[in-house]
């Protein structure tokens, strides 16, 4: 069993100082998303082995901030996972980002995250559920929003097997569900 979170970078300032796309960076609320979803995290193991994180500022932010929340409620509990920075993930199209998930057979986590960015992420989460939580696709089908959390679960035992509608979709979650939920 193999488990895929697929965390897209919190909300962002329109314009980077720079003018460069890649230099966006959290707004206020991106922040606070960051963390809430971090938390959230935090409160619902099992954790991530290994994550991969798009180098662009909005999605190194995201992490970081995701990350300290999560380390503030896990304490020690769980092991820091192994966090690698690529650059290809930003702008990745759904076979690329697949291509990326099935080389993490090198390092073979149980479960794998990735922090990146849209349309991307979301057309790869619509691509991989083949099964799962309806009332979660449902939501899913609509957007992965800035902050929006999908996680799924692969009945395989090498990331090499991954494979669109294979996985089972068993919690979608954005910043606006969580302050919905009582599950926080």
């Amino acid at each position: 069993m193999r488990r895929l979170m697929l965390l897209r970078h919190a909300k962002t300032e329109n314009d980077a100082p720079s003018g460069q796309d890649q230099d966006r960076r959290l707004d206020d609320r991106g922040r606070l998303d960051a963390a809430a979803m971090g938390g959230w995290i935090g409160r619902h193991p099992p954790f991530p082995n290994t994550v991969l994180v798009s180098t662009a500022v909005r999605a190194l932010q995201t992490w970081e901030i995701a990350r300290e929340a999560m380390q503030d409620v896990i304490r020690h509990h769980a092991a820091r996972p192994q966090v690698e920075f690529l650059a290809e993930l930003y702008g990745a199209d759904p076979a690329r980002l697949l291509q990326i998930i099935r080389m993490a057979e090198a390092t073979d986590p149980k479960r794998l995250m990735l922090v990146g960015h849209n349309p991307g992420m979301h057309e790869l989460a619509l691509a991989l559920a083949g099964d799962g939580d309806a009332t979660a696709k449902k939501a899913l089908e609509d957007n992965l929003p800035t902050s929006g959390l999908a996680i799924f679960d692969f009945a395989i035992e090498d990331w090499s097997d991954v494979a669109f509608r294979r996985g089972t979709l068993v919690r979608f979650l954005s910043p606006k569900l969580l302050k919905q939920t009582s599950d926080d």
